[in-house]
């Protein structure tokens, strides 16, 4: 089963004068963008908390096998990316909740189309693998 991925009539071959390689600044633009979100917990932690702030407890209850280190890890490393907001509230415990902030939810489209994508891909890999 042919696929068109709707890049055939880009790939041409190269001419003596052109310059293939990739924009230095787009490609670290891509790569910072990747490094926020990568990592094998990121994701899961930005999808529990696309419904409003959760303590912590909460949080890591809701992400099956993460412990509280890596959490708490990426967590912080989400922080420095300007991803979640961590909120103390000065109670007695110490109540701390964590929540999307407007970077993290203006990834929601992109986070569509990966899923848009997935699906048609997984659609596509499933039907080769039935045809075989």
């Amino acid at each position: 089963m042919d696929f068109e991925t709707g890049m055939e009539n880009l790939t041409s071959a190269c001419e003596d004068d052109c310059d293939c390689s990739p924009d230095p600044a787009q490609l670290a633009d891509f790569k910072r963008a990747i490094r926020a979100i990568g990592g094998k917990w990121k994701l899961e932690i930005l999808s529990a908390l696309m419904n409003g702030a959760v303590r912590f407890g909460v949080l890591r209850r809701s992400i099956g096998g993460i412990t509280q280190h890596m959490l708490t890890t990426q967590l912080r490393e989400l922080e420095q990316d300007g991803l979640v907001s961590r909120t103390a509230f000065a109670e007695k415990p110490l109540r701390v909740e964590y929540e999307l902030t407007d970077a993290a939810y203006g990834l929601l489209p992109a986070f569509k189309e990966i899923l848009s994508w997935s699906r048609l891909y997984g659609d596509a890999r499933l039907a080769v693998s039935l045809e075989a």
